[in-house]
């Protein structure tokens, strides 16, 4: 796991994580806090199991990390989030 073009760390757009089939999520979050997710003021990119993405959420409600963008995946496939309309 390196850093991307993009400055972003973790996986790769293309790492063989996004194509498990227990796969199903993908996040880019800022490190607010140096901890095992990465050091303070990193970004990184993971693709998460429904329980990974579990404790990836408690890791933002503990305040070590701030998610910057979330999008499911199936079967390799990102599939970003959309934005509510009112």
């Amino acid at each position: 796991m390196g850093v991307d073009g993009n400055g972003i760390g973790g996986h790769s757009e293309l790492a063989l994580e996004r194509y498990r089939d227990t796969t199903r999520h993908m996040v880019i979050y800022d490190v607010l806090v140096s901890s095992p997710r990465g050091k303070a003021g990193d970004r990184m990119r993971l693709f998460l199991t429904d329980a990974e993405y579990a404790a990836i959420k408690h890791a933002e409600e503990t305040g070590t990390i701030k998610i910057m963008k979330h999008a499911a995946v199936i079967e390799g496939h990102i599939l970003p989030d959309r934005k509510r309309h009112r």
